[in-house]
């Protein structure tokens, strides 16, 4: 079996890898059939060398793949004919911008299985890079409070070349006494979590948060029950809530007026409410000055995210007084950070933790009779739509 890593072709290209060089070495080592190649990549945050360190072979082309790793989308044109691709995909939900490469993968009889639909028999994703999209996203929010306040300046994470020096940058500066909140309860806001106890501040309950002072920092997680409130049912019933998003009420306003930060790590559904409304933001008691916007829903759970930025640009500005995008690091702008591909700031690292949950949780699938894992989340095979993702013939069929 050899399993090809491909080159990243998206614009601009993200330099992540679905597998570092030592563990490219370690699976060898693990699986005598295995081989592993590597596509020659100008931009991956593993030089081509670093493989060949190690003992990969690094090639032009991968047509000798078995099996294809790629993270993002791959260029219809690019897609070599009869292969197993395995990659973030971006069409389970019908995304236009995709569909030109849905029907090459289904033309070009290629095996397509989806990283975003690998997931335990409990529902949880066994793969995905929100983690480090929670604590990149948390680090940009701590960057942007302090540059906009002038209380005090660190690197970009882009600039650091590990999340070790992530840490180092923020314990090397005094924070000041302000008041943060992370709201969800997945992956990305436990990567905002780690990072925040990581640098010892306070974390305080939902109570503490909105009665008690401090004079330090702190910080404070909402999960759904703080978020959202039924009219009528006042036990919280997790199921309901799931199954009628639309019923409950946002309670979002009782934090908002103690928050100088806010890093927001929902997934948000449009029938959910959001956290605000626009006009909120013109009111005195809103409160937070710096939004970190990992979520990077446009105008969802966060509504004054009008745009997504990217890593060279990360931050927009809102005007309060006129309730229109601005220039950031106004006096009376909110600043909100919406980069869409966070964990490409540390990508050595997110990688790394990326490659460990793929060899151990889906390399020994591949040598399964039957993988249940495998199969729900293989959207193509042999020319045709699978059984579980049949509901995206409509889409594929349309003519653009």
């Amino acid at each position: 079996m050899i399993i090809g890593l491909s080159r990243e072709r998206k614009n601009p290209p993200d330099n992540r890898v679905a597998l570092s060089p030592i563990q490219c070495l370690a699976l060898q080592q693990r699986y005598p059939q295995i081989s592993v190649i590597v596509e020659s990549s100008p931009t991956r945050c593993f030089s081509d060398a670093a493989y060949q360190e190690v003992g990969i072979k690094v090639v032009d082309d991968l047509q000798t793949a078995d099996i294809i790793l790629n993270i993002k989308e791959l260029p219809a044109d690019s897609l070599i004919p009869n292969k197993t691709y395995f990659f973030f995909s971006h069409t389970i939900k019908k995304q236009p911008y995709n569909k030109g490469m849905l029907q090459a993968i289904l033309s070009k009889n290629i095996t397509l299985i989806d990283y975003e639909v690998l997931r335990y028999e409990n529902g949880q994703r066994v793969l995905g890079f929100g983690r480090f999209a929670g604590l990149v996203g948390a680090y940009n929010g701590l960057l942007v409070y302090g540059k906009k306040h002038n209380l005090f300046h660190i690197k970009p994470a882009n600039q650091c070349k590990s999340y070790a020096e992530v840490l180092h940058e923020l314990t090397a500066v005094k924070l000041p006494n302000m008041r943060i909140v992370i709201t969800g309860g997945g992956r990305v806001s436990q990567g905002a979590l780690d990072l925040l106890r990581a640098i010892n501040i306070r974390e305080v309950s939902p109570s503490q948060f909105q009665k008690e002072t401090y004079n330090e920092p702190v910080f404070v997680q909402l999960n759904s029950p703080d978020l959202y409130a039924h009219p009528t049912i006042k036990a919280w019933d997790t199921k309901h809530f799931y199954q009628f998003h639309h019923e409950y009420k946002g309670q979002f306003s009782s934090y908002c007026g103690k928050t100088d930060l806010l890093i927001n790590g929902i997934y948000w559904t449009e029938d959910l409410p959001r956290l605000f409304e626009v006009s909120d933001t013109q009111i005195p008691g809103f409160v937070p000055s710096v939004i970190a916007d990992i979520s990077c829903d446009v105008e969802g759970s966060v509504p004054i995210t009008y745009k997504a930025t990217s890593i060279a640009d990360p931050v927009i500005g809102w005007d309060r007084k006129s309730l229109t995008p601005c220039e950031p690091y106004l006096d009376d702008s909110i600043d909100v950070m919406s980069v869409g591909n966070l964990p490409n700031e540390l990508p050595k690292d997110a990688s790394e933790e990326f490659g460990e949950m793929l060899s151990l949780h889906i390399i020994p699938e591949l040598f399964s009779s039957h993988s249940r894992l495998l199969d729900e989340a293989t959207i193509t095979r042999g020319g045709n739509l699978t059984a579980h993702f049949e509901y995206l013939s409509d889409f594929v069929q349309e003519s653009d």
